[in-house]
């Protein structure tokens, strides 16, 4: 297939900080900005429990935050710019002067992203794959910044689930290298649980590695997901063995780095995993 990628990226930089890819999995810790986050942990208002947070995440093996101050979850109500900046720039802020972790804002709003990369961020989550805001790309590469891409579609129709994932992410891919971006800050997910059904999220991490032929380091987050509740029959609450498995599996099938929740538990998870797959390398 043509794609746009070139030899396979061996690191991911953000900021002044610089990770090697393919010696251990990178932990993304989720903070929810938010009063109705999915998963019910929402943060907002509440500055001194961000920052035990982060710091707890810390400690327990998390490489990055990442901020939302939007939810994402179905049926949720859409945020304003002037509400998300509300919500996002004061933590990012108080993070950056606080955390030696690099920050990531979960954001497909332009204005939202440019002024969180002004207060101290480094990362622009973007679930949209540059797809809604046309100046997403351009205030990224303005700031140095380092993107996720995240494949994402209003209805969960397909006629070729994985190729048009794939299509979508190198459309996203070279758009960001077109703005300049390096390919170095570029990461790709296949975006679970957005814009697909249960079986479609299973057939994406069943064939995860079909990502690899992008050449860009996979971000995979599937932590407390409807997918899982489905597959097990479990309240949000009760799905932290069903996130093992999936971040487990999506590891074992290629993913660089893994946005969860439950930092400490999956910190654990991908480190036996990433010692299982380096056994006998080399030898």
């Amino acid at each position: 297939m043509n794609n746009s990628s070139g030899p396979r990226v061996t690191r991911f930089q953000c900021g002044p900080h610089t990770f090697e890819l393919g010696k251990r999995t990178l932990i993304m810790g989720i903070l929810n900005i938010t009063p109705d986050s999915f998963s019910g942990d929402g943060l907002l208002g509440k500055p001194d429990e961000i920052l035990r947070q982060a710091e707890r995440f810390a400690a327990e093996g998390a490489d990055i935050l990442d901020i939302g101050g939007e939810s994402t979850r179905p049926g949720s109500t859409p945020v304003s710019v002037e509400e998300e900046l509300n919500r996002v720039i004061p933590v990012v802020r108080l993070l950056s002067s606080r955390s030696p972790l690099p920050i990531s804002v979960d954001t497909y709003k332009g204005e939202v992203a440019q002024q969180a990369l002004k207060a101290g961020a480094h990362i622009v989550n973007d679930v949209w794959g540059l797809g809604r805001d046309p100046e997403m790309a351009a205030i990224v590469a303005r700031y140095g910044a380092s993107v996720v891409l995240m494949h994402n579609k209003e209805e969960p129709n397909y006629q070729d689930l994985l190729g048009e994932i794939r299509h979508f992410l190198d459309q996203a891919v070279r758009q960001a290298i077109l703005a300049g971006i390096p390919r170095e800050k570029i990461v790709v997910d296949p975006g679970v649980g957005f814009g697909k059904r249960v079986e479609d999220n299973l057939l994406v991490l069943r064939r995860l590695s079909f990502l690899r032929t992008l050449g860009q380091p996979i971000l995979v987050g599937t932590s407390r997901k409807s997918v899982i509740g489905k597959v097990l029959d479990l309240p949000v609450e009760d799905r932290l063995e069903g996130t093992a498995a999936t971040v487990a599996w999506s590891i074992a099938e290629g993913a660089d780095m893994v946005r969860v929740h439950d930092v400490k538990e999956m910190a654990r998870v991908a480190r036996m995993v990433d010692a299982i797959r380096a056994a006998g390398r080399g030898a």
